[in-house]
């Protein structure tokens, strides 16, 4: 799809459907919507005056211009209520003009930046939501399902222009729309990562995938194999590899700006748990809904988008993404409870459960980042459904005990419409995971099982700031979403592509 930015009236254009918008509560059309009324001949306001239209966020409406007007059809998409109006209902309204569109069958649009003028939003930023929340609602994956029409993929949207009136902002405007493209296709590629069945995505696959995407971009990428894993130590790792037919991956991804040195720049780890597929090992989960963990790849695919984004966006930092992907397979060479693994940096973890495999694989990618000295480590995983169950499926947890970084996640968490809520790193809970036969047991049980995770998690995060994200509710939707559809979200990724951005800046 092909994003647009021009000067112009949106009563002016010559195209299938022009969007605009009105608050909830507005009584009289203000600035654009005002203009669109005027060439209706007071056909808005009469619309709001009979409260055929209320401008709930989420809501539409089609007007027919009958000739009055080059566009031959209007939408109007809700804004909802002024006073708690933000970027991310910006994205929110933007995506559901974007589906309203595709209905009709529109291949291509013009549309207003929503919540610029009386939303009181930054015109760059609400540029950038407004274009996120296009891509996003157009999302869905096409699979294997032969019976996908092009109107109901997205594939009927071919281009969406962003009319503005003052030409002073069109520089800003155009640089933004193209961020903001970037940030609402690397989400929508994280989401293909992880809707994929698992038996087309395997490691090997997942690998390739990021492999080829990362170097279109510009990254270093470097790929180990379970032979050198071994060699470096990577037992805890290699534990949960060792149960499946396919060989485990460890993706390395690097960006460093053309003609810059990495000593020169602030050096940010992402860390990205990838099981391709988990079926609990030989503690096997139960049947029911197992087929959704395909998805406990969705931290790797975030790190990858976010990687990628990275790159394109040629952003002043070296960042670097490391994503251990495996599977976890309940097979005559799989780990059994009471094994005992050893860590790259040497420490020794008893196995409780082999379904607690996500913190074993993320703890050798933890001891990995420590070789880039980096000035922050941030993991992300669909690590603990005792997190979903605390916080719901829109809600991340944040385990962070640096005030700066937690800070900064935070922050970006709230730009990026991916929010956190931070969550104790509690000390006195670390004996839940003392173990008479070594160092650590990996798993505390199932009371404070979030919590727990985050301080085995944090005997591997040695030397360097760290956070990590517990994604594992937010990760997948079972309803319709705002700007996403049933199945993997992509949480995270736009999340990290601001986390990054935020230290690029400095």
């Amino acid at each position: 799809m092909q994003i647009h930015v021009k000067q112009g009236l949106i009563q002016e254009e010559d195209t299938e459907l022009v969007v605009v918008n009105l608050f909830e509560g507005v009584s009289t059309p203000g600035g654009a919507l005002k203009a669109v009324d005027q060439a209706l001949n007071g056909l808005i306001t009469q619309l709001i005056e009979e409260k055929d239209f209320r401008g709930r966020l989420g809501e539409t409406h089609l007007i027919y211009s009958q000739g009055a007007m080059p566009a031959p059809r209007v939408l109007i998409t809700g804004l909802g209520k002024a006073e708690i109006f933000d970027l991310d209902r910006a994205r929110q309204a933007a995506a559901a003009a974007a589906r309203r569109a595709r209905k009709l069958g529109v291949s291509r649009y013009s549309t207003i930046v929503h919540g610029a003028g009386q939303g009181d939003l930054d015109y760059g930023r609400a540029a950038q939501a407004v274009v996120e929340g296009t891509f996003l609602g157009l999302y869905r994956f096409d699979g294997y399902d032969r019976d996908n029409k092009p109107e109901e993929t997205g594939l009927g949207v071919s281009q969406v222009t962003v009319v503005e009136v003052d030409d002073s902002r069109l520089d800003s405007l155009r640089e933004n729309a193209s961020i903001g493209q970037v940030y609402g296709e690397a989400t929508n590629w994280a989401r293909d990562l992880a809707n994929e069945p698992s038996n087309f995505l395997t490691p090997g696959e997942l690998s390739r995938r990021v492999s080829e995407r990362g170097q279109q971009a510009g990254l270093r990428v470097e790929v180990l194999g379970e032979a050198e894993m071994a060699e470096m130590g990577a037992g805890s790792f290699l534990g949960i590899a060792q149960g499946s037919d396919q060989e485990g991956q460890f993706i390395v991804l690097e960006h460093l700006p053309k003609g810059r040195n990495a000593g020169d720049l602030t050096t940010v780890v992402l860390v990205g748990k990838a099981i391709t597929f988990d079926t609990g090992g030989i503690s096997l989960k139960p049947k029911t809904n197992m087929w959704k963990m395909k998805n406990d790849m969705g931290g790797g695919g975030a790190t990858a988008a976010a990687l990628v984004a990275t790159a394109l966006l040629n952003l002043p930092i070296h960042a670097v993404g490391i994503i251990p992907a495996t599977e976890n397979m309940p097979s005559g060479r799989a780990i059994k409870p009471g094994d005992v693994l050893t860590a790259m940096n040497g420490k020794t973890v008893e196995i409780i459960s082999t379904d607690a495999e996500g913190r074993q694989v993320l703890a050798d990618a933890l001891c990995y980042a420590q070789r880039f000295d980096p000035a922050a480590v941030v993991d992300i995983a669909t690590l603990t459904g005792s997190i979903g169950i605390a916080l719901g499926r829109k809600i991340a947890g944040l385990f962070c005990d640096n005030d700066e970084l937690r800070g900064r996640l935070s922050d970006a968490g709230q730009l990026a419409g991916e929010p956190l809520w931070p969550m104790p790193i509690y000390k006195p809970y670390r004996k839940l995971i003392d173990s008479d036969v070594a160092d650590m047991k990996n798993s505390g049980g199932a009371y404070g099982g979030a919590i727990n995770a985050a301080l085995f998690l944090k005997e591997f995060a040695e030397g360097y700031p760290w956070a990590h994200l517990d994604v594992a509710g937010a990760s997948w939707q079972d309803e319709q979403g705002p700007y996403s559809v049933r199945g993997g979200t992509g949480y995270g990724t736009r999340l990290l592509i601001e986390l990054l951005r935020g230290y690029g800046q400095e």
